[in-house]
């Protein structure tokens, strides 16, 4: 159990006043919500998604009617143990609502539940009353919570699913894969970018690529994309250098290895295959193949470099993961581009180097979380000044 305050979520705190707490501490988690945010990028996010910064305070102008957006009264998280930002991004959520949070921490990754502790210390009081954590699940927790929102396997998922009663509000974030496309080689600083992708984080989140797909040029006689795995690999070093992955289990290592003497042995037999790896370690490996087929990465900065076929003939390449698809970053990051791209089953189309890089205002697999947990309550027919309006 994770000493927290247990008091019922505090009343006293407006919308504002939440997103400026909330503001300086996500101050030293740079990473959970994408980049530096402001208490103004969280009201306006609320606004955004409810219609008005202030329509969780008391009622606003919504339409032509006056409307108050009423949050669960407590949401339970259930977070995963790959990252810490799934914790820290549902909390976050859950405390600008001014719900009371249930916190249940997964009890094998200590990094995760070390995070939430430093984030929790830095709210003020009356907020840090407003959550509790544990690496346990009482009933109680499941059985009071107004929400429920769990990040884990497709198995968790259905697990909860399966407990909650009709009037439980409920948000999902499953078992999820990304990717990226090069539509053009000739930019700058595209293996640097694409590096940073697949390495932060170590591939456990949800909006690390798997699968790299590089547009060839037939007019200059192909093998961009085999170039760019090189080039990938060369960024992948330098990365490691800065930022080292962290310490592998034996199980996890071995999968490395495994999958690294299977694309050996192909490659010692088959021009279009070619591996590159760390040295004398597992730090990162990069496979170029021509198979179109996606292909879903062991994690922990393995990747894979394809040619990118027909974009009509995408969608089967990506039949088997569709249901899974989440981001796929871009280079250049154009309208044009991403058009082409919608059709394909993902949620979030950015530019390559940004995969790790949400904003708030993202729909997280779809979903407008914020509008999607509140209730409403609807004045029509009313005439009120606006300094009447609470």
């Amino acid at each position: 159990m994770i000493e927290a305050a247990t008091a019922t979520a505090t009343a006293t705190t407006t919308t504002r006043e939440r997103a400026e707490a909330l503001a300086v501490a996500l101050s030293d988690f740079p990473h959970a919500l994408g980049s530096a945010i402001s208490a103004d990028d969280l009201l306006d996010w609320v606004g955004v998604e409810l219609g008005h910064a202030e329509i969780l305070d008391g009622l606003r102008p919504r339409g032509p009617i006056l409307s108050k957006a009423n949050p669960p009264r407590s949401i339970l998280h259930v977070v995963a143990g790959n990252t810490p930002n799934a914790a820290i991004q549902s909390l976050t959520l859950g405390v600008l609502l001014g719900s009371h949070n249930l916190l249940k921490l997964p009890s094998a990754a200590p990094e995760v539940s070390d995070a939430v502790q430093r984030f929790i210390a830095a709210l003020p009081q009356s907020l840090r009353e407003c959550v509790e954590c544990s690496s346990d699940l009482p009933d109680a927790w499941l059985l009071s919570a107004g929400a429920v929102i769990v990040y884990g396997s497709d198995e968790t998922v259905a697990h909860f699913r399966g407990r909650l009663r009709s009037w439980q509000k409920f948000i999902a974030h499953g078992h999820r894969l990304s990717f990226a496309i090069v539509f053009d080689v000739t930019a700058s600083g595209l293996a640097e970018a694409a590096a940073r992708d697949v390495s932060l984080f170590d591939q456990q989140g949800c909006l690390s690529p798997h699968t790299i797909y590089v547009a060839e040029d037939a007019s200059s006689g192909g093998g961009q994309a085999r170039a760019f795995a090189g080039q990938l690999a060369a960024a992948m070093k330098v990365f490691n250098v800065h930022t080292p992955r962290r310490p592998l289990d034996a199980g996890a290592a071995q999968e490395i290895q495994h999958l690294r003497s299977s694309y050996a042995f192909r490659a010692a037999n088959d021009p279009r295959v070619r591996l590159w790896q760390s040295e004398r370690s597992t730090d990162w490996t990069v496979i170029y193949e021509e198979d179109p087929q996606f292909a879903v990465s062991c994690l922990n900065r393995l990747v894979f470099v394809k040619p990118l076929p027909p974009l009509e003939s995408m969608s089967e390449h990506l039949r088997l993961v569709r249901p899974h698809l989440s981001s796929v970053a871009i280079s250049p990051c154009t309208v044009a581009n991403a058009r082409l791209l919608m059709p394909l089953g993902v949620s979030r189309i950015c530019a390559l180097g940004q995969s790790q890089l949400p904003t708030p205002f993202w729909h997280q697999d779809g979903v407008a979380a914020l509008a999607l947990l509140v209730d409403w309550i609807d004045l029509e027919g009313a005439s009120l000044p606006p300094d009447s309006i609470a």
